[in-house]
């Protein structure tokens, strides 16, 4: 019997993109750096993605959700393997004020892809740039990893500048 994939958990903004507050341009949607060349990596060698982003924003009345998921749309072609590239993606539009049962720090999608797609949670990492980002995964009991460029103090079990440092990371203990 066979192991299911290894998967990665990702928050959008500061993430994989720039964060730039409300993002709600694709105009302006940039990758960060190591993103395209990383995700290209890990997709290669099988692995699934989830997308997992708070987007108060759209509550707030700061944007749509038709502006965030044009934004999505330009950050999948600039990454460019397919529409299809994450297998689920959960867009928690609660706030911190008025969370919903998704927002991060919650585990709740986390623990529905584990289940639904037979993941080994030993075999899955959270990566965000936030400590609820972290929060989350280490909730849901998977590895976790935060993206910051200063030496960090938190509970990720590991900390990378940027994704060239995440692909590195992962892919040597994989």
């Amino acid at each position: 019997m066979s192991l299911p994939p290894p998967a990665l958990f990702l928050d959008r903004d500061g993430t994989l993109i720039e964060d730039l507050h409300y993002q709600a341009d694709p105009q302006k949607v940039r990758l960060l750096p190591g993103v395209r060349e990383g995700l290209q990596q890990f997709h290669q060698q099988g692995w699934l993605f989830f997308l997992f982003s708070n987007q108060s924003g759209i509550r707030r009345g700061l944007c749509t959700l038709e502006a965030v998921e044009a934004c999505n749309q330009k950050m999948l072609q600039t990454i460019g393997l397919g529409e299809n590239l994450f297998a689920r993606t959960c867009l928690a539009l609660g706030t911190p004020e008025q969370p919903c049962e998704y927002r991060k720090p919650s585990p709740k999608f986390i623990l529905e892809c584990l289940g639904d797609y037979s993941l080994l949670p030993d075999r899955c990492w959270m990566i965000g740039d936030k400590e609820t980002d972290v929060q989350s995964g280490c909730s849901a009991h998977i590895h976790t990893l935060l993206l910051t460029p200063i030496p960090c103090n938190t509970q990720a079990e590991a900390c990378c500048a940027n994704f060239f440092e995440v692909t590195a990371l992962l892919l040597k203990n994989a």
